[in-house]
C-alpha cells in the first residue's frame, strides 16, 4: 500500500480516479481533499510505485482526468470548481506541469477521447 499524498499533509483527502499510462510506466490518481493528481513511478519488474510528484489541480475535489491518446497532456476536472484544467505530461518522467489552462464544465467526472 502506498500513500497518495505528501508526507506532511493534514487533514482529510480520498482519492477518485486512478490510471495508468498505456506503456505501465507512471500511474496517476486524483486526491480529493488535497486538490492534486498524484504521480507514481511504476518498477517494471516489482509494480512497486514510488510517488514522484503530488501536483495541484487548480480546483476542488478533482475527480475524472484522463491522458490523452498522445500520452502528452492530462485533462482533469474539478467538480467543486465547475472547470476542467489542462497538464503538459513529461513521457520521460511522467510529471504533469500545468499549462494554465482552465474551462468552465458543470461538474465534470469523467473524461472520454474520441478518434
Amino acid at each position: 500500500m502506498v500513500s497518495t499524498l505528501p508526507a506532511d499533509f493534514k487533514g482529510q483527502s480520498t482519492c477518485a480516479e486512478i490510471e495508468m499510462d498505456p506503456r505501465g510506466r507512471f500511474v496517476y490518481a486524483s486526491n480529493r481533499g488535497h486538490d492534486s493528481i498524484a504521480v507514481f513511478a511504476a518498477d517494471a519488474k516489482t509494480g512497486k510505485l514510488t510517488l514522484i510528484q503530488n501536483q495541484s489541480s487548480g480546483g476542488t475535489i478533482p475527480r475524472g482526468f484522463m491522458l490523452d491518446p498522445s500520452e502528452s497532456w492530462l485533462v482533469a476536472g474539478n467538480q467543486n470548481r465547475n472547470s476542467f484544467g489542462v497538464f503538459r505530461v513529461d513521457r520521460q518522467t511522467g510529471k504533469l506541469a500545468a499549462t494554465g489552462d482552465q474551462f468552465g464544465l458543470g461538474a465534470p467526472v469523467t473524461f472520454v477521447f474520441l478518434k
